[in-house]
Order: C-alpha cells, then sequence, then structure tokens
C-alpha cells in the first residue's frame, strides 16, 4: 500500500515499524458539544484505513483521544454551573452515539487528557530540563527555536509561521512562537499539582502524552484534518522528538477540507451544522457514504443534493443487498448455472480491483465505483429466472466483504419480534391469495403499507422491505 505523507509531500510504500502490526494515532474531540459535519470526516476516513489494514491481516493498534479539558469544556461548564467533567462525561457518551451511528468503529483505546496528567507532566519536566522549555510565571512554554526542524510538517521556515503567530498580552513567553505545555492554574478552574504549582496541560502536550503512553515514542501513521497540520501536529512533533530523541511518527495523513454549499463552515454564514442535524434529515449512513465518495485528501463539498445523491447511491447497494440475501434463501437448489459459475470465478478480480484503489492511498472514491460495478453485473445475473440459490450465497458474500472494509451496512431499523409479525402477516396474505380471498389480502397489504411495510411478488415469493 502507498500512501501520502504529508511530511515528505510524496507518496510512499507503508512499511510498519513491526511486520504485521500497525500502530495509528488520530486526534479526536474536544468533547464540549456534539461534534460538527467538519470533524467526521478524518472519523471516518481513518476508520475505513484501520479497517482496510484489519482486512488484510493486520493487527492495528488504533488510538484516538478525547480533549476533556480545555478552555472550551470550561467555558461551557461554567454557563451551565457544573464541573468540567460533567460536560466532557455528556459529550463523550454523545459521541459514542454519532460515531455509532456513522459505523465509525470504538478506537483500541480512547485515553483522557486527564487520565494522562502524570505522563503529561514527566514530558515537560524532561523537555525543560533538556531546555526546550521554560516556566514563566506557573506557566511552561516550549522554545520552539530550540527545535532545529520546526516546520517541517507544515513545510513553512519558522519566519513565514512567526508572521502569522498572535501573542496574548497576558503570557509570559520569550518569543511570540512559543506555545504553552502547562497552564498555571486560574480562580475557579480545575486544576492538577505539578513541579511549577497548580495548573493544567496544554492542548498539544496531551497528544504526544497519549502517543507515547499507549504506542510508544514512536509510532506508525498519525492522522487528523488538514487544520491541524499547523500548529498542533508541528508542536506534536516538537514536543515528541525533542523529548525522546526518536521519529515521532513515520506517516502524517491528513484529510482536506469539507465545505459548505461551496463555502467554509462558519457559525457566522449559518452553515454551522452537527452530524446530529445531519443525520436527522439524511440518516447517518448516507453521511458516511457521501465521505467515502471523494478521496479524502480533496476537498469535499457538502450540499443538500450531494446527500441526496449519495443516500441514492447507497440505496442501489442496498437493494442489490436485499435482493440477493432474499435469493440466498428463496433461489432455485442446486448446481450454479455455467452463467452463474462464470460470474463467481470473476469475483477475484473484482476483488483485486478494489485494493489497487484502496492501495493507492487509501482511494475509496475508486473503491466504490468498483462496488457499483459489480452491483450491476451481479444485479445482471440475478435478475434473470431460475437463479440459484448458491450464486445469490456467493453474491452476497463477495457484496458485503467489499461493503464491509467500507463500513457500508445497513442499518437495522426494526426488531426479531416485529418481523416475526411482518413474516407471519405475509404468511398469512399468502394464504387468502391461494384461496382466492383477495380482499382479505389486499387488507393485509394495505395494513403492511401503513406500518411503512413494501411488500413485492417475485417468482421466489415475497420480498419485503422498509420504506
Amino acid at each position: 500500500m502507498r500512501v501520502y505523507n504529508t511530511l515528505t509531500r510524496k507518496k510512499e510504500e507503508f512499511v510498519p515499524i513491526e511486520p504485521g502490526k500497525v500502530k495509528m494515532y488520530s486526534c479526536g474531540p474536544t468533547v464540549y458539544n456534539y461534534f460538527h459535519i467538519g470533524n467526521a470526516r478524518p472519523f471516518i476516513m481513518f476508520d475505513v484505513l484501520r479497517r482496510y489494514f484489519e482486512y488484510r491481516g493486520m493487527q492495528v493498534t488504533f488510538v484516538q483521544n478525547f480533549t476533556d479539558i480545555d478552555d472550551k469544556v470550561i467555558k461551557k461548564a461554567n454557563e451551565e454551573g457544573v464541573t468540567y467533567d460533567v460536560i466532557a462525561e455528556r459529550y463523550i457518551k454523545e459521541y459514542f452515539v454519532d460515531a455509532g451511528g456513522l459505523g465509525v468503529k470504538p478506537a483500541t483505546v480512547h485515553p483522557r487528557a486527564t487520565e494522562n496528567i502524570d505522563e503529561i507532566i514527566d514530558i515537560v519536566k524532561t523537555l525543560v530540563e533538556k531546555g526546550y522549555a521554560y516556566e514563566s510565571a506557573g506557566d511552561v512554554y516550549y522554545r520552539t527555536r530550540a527545535f532545529a526542524e520546526y516546520g517541517k510538517l507544515s513545510h513553512q521556515p519558522l519566519e513565514e509561521l512567526e508572521a502569522g503567530a498572535r501573542i496574548d498580552v497576558s503570557e509570559h513567553k520569550e518569543d511570540p512562537m512559543d506555545f504553552a505545555l502547562w497552564k498555571a492554574a486560574k480562580p475557579g478552574e480545575p486544576s492538577w499539582d505539578s513541579p511549577w504549582g497548580k495548573g493544567r496541560p496544554g492542548w498539544h502536550i496531551e497528544c504526544s502524552a497519549m502517543a507515547r503512553r499507549y504506542l510508544g515514542e514512536t509510532i506508525d501513521i498519525h492522522s487528523g484534518g488538514i487544520d491541524l497540520c499547523f500548529p498542533h501536529h508541528e508542536n506534536e512533533i516538537a514536543q515528541s522528538e525533542a523529548s525522546s530523541g526518536k521519529p515521532f511518527a513515520h506517516y502524517w495523513m491528513h484529510n482536506a477540507f469539507l465545505n459548505i454549499d461551496n463555502q467554509k463552515m462558519s457559525k457566522s454564514l449559518g452553515n454551522f451544522f452537527t452530524v446530529r442535524d445531519a443525520a436527522a434529515t439524511y440518516g447517518y449512513d448516507a453521511i458516511r457514504f457521501f465521505m467515502l465518495s471523494a478521496h479524502y485528501r480533496s476537498p469535499l463539498n457538502y450540499s443538500r443534493e450531494s446527500l441526496e445523491q449519495a443516500r441514492a447511491g447507497l440505496t442501489r447497494i442496498y437493494s442489490a443487498l436485499d435482493n440477493v440475501r432474499f435469493l440466498s434463501e428463496n433461489g432455485a437448489p442446486g448446481e450454479m448455472s455455467k452463467e452463474e459459475a462464470d460470474s463467481v470465478q470473476g469475483f477475484d478480480g473484482w476483488r483485486s480491483r478494489f485494493c489497487e484503489a484502496m492501495d493507492d492511498d487509501l482511494n475509496t472514491a475508486d473503491a466504490v465505483s468498483v462496488i457499483f460495478e459489480l452491483v450491476r453485473a451481479v444485479n445482471t445475473v440475478a435478475g434473470k429466472a431460475g437463479v440459484t440459490r448458491a450464486y445469490a450465497q456467493a453474491a452476497l458474500a463477495m457484496l458485503r466483504e467489499l461493503c464491509g472494509v467500507l463500513g457500508i451496512e445497513k442499518p437495522e431499523t426494526g426488531n426479531a419480534q416485529e418481523d416475526a409479525e411482518i413474516e407471519a402477516l405475509i404468511e398469512k396474505r399468502q394464504c387468502a391469495r391461494k384461496s382466492k380471498d383477495f380482499k382479505e389480502a389486499d387488507r393485509i397489504r394495505d395494513e403492511l403499507k401503513a406500518r411503512g411495510i413494501v411488500l413485492e411478488d417475485t417468482p421466489q415469493g415475497v420480498k419485503w422491505h422498509r420504506a
């Protein structure tokens, strides 16, 4: 597999530190609210990367943090008159609701900043001892100019980065480019004991600490949105490598921005909204499929039309899955026809094309195109009279295999008891039709329709799905 490495600005063959194993770290949310639609892109895309590694037989240790102490978390807590941990706990739970809806698998570890204070303090102490950091009025700052390679990820010299730097008048920095590793406690804020007095960690240091604790001093892949490249990821490199003397991450992968109706998402423009909002209209699965429709490094435009298009495409795939699932139980018994056998023999080719796309820097757009072509080929064979259960079962397995890598799974909308009731009504309707009681058969169809159940009479029997 080749991946685009932001550090070198080129595609490189992915070679893990340890054969057969992958150590990945991806920046998670600051938990003070529901996460927005822009956050969903890295969550989904790097979930797919993890799934693909696992599909190819690799053991993945995937760490995604929660920033549970931060100015925004504290502000939200003060507004509600509660402690910071109440806010953090609430929105961590809500994260899992939305992430689960989007098909994002839980990380191997979801560490929190507040659970790693000792690790954070240990790194800061090391940086102070080595001369890379200094204490000032209870704060501890990183000496950016002390790290000779600062700017190597964003590919900008320090002078250009300095031009855009801002310094708060209350800060006591030696240099405007220096950044906080530890913040002195302010009245009413949560704080922890440290060698520099009570305080709390800066934002950047937490990721360095958690990556080191759960993955080691050097990791394979660090990922996140392109907006985090500078200063967050640049600062992570400076902290981690100055502390350990070793490379922090071999590969840096960043997804491009998500625009809303061709504009940058902004509260002032009124186009800022959460995944929860979008899912209420389009469904979580359509949002995921929309994100997969473009290469992760290409800008993506979110609009009503693009979501409707994603939902229509997803419906095509779901319909094919439903059809072969039904035929796998109700198709003709016996051996496959020559046409069916030839189609199954060609499945290896579809799998190879899918993997070629994914091996080319996680090209999900081309991988989705392969699935659509496979759907078309399967529908052509499965749509003919006398299709066998054996063929349908093979086609179902193939579709599930490739869709599973992308996390495209039809959401369950019913329950076993309700499904059994529907099956019983369908059977009752079939009996009414056989006895030519068409009035009763129509009544049952209308009853099911009122419950949102759509029936389709086929030569193999009655198919049904929820509208």
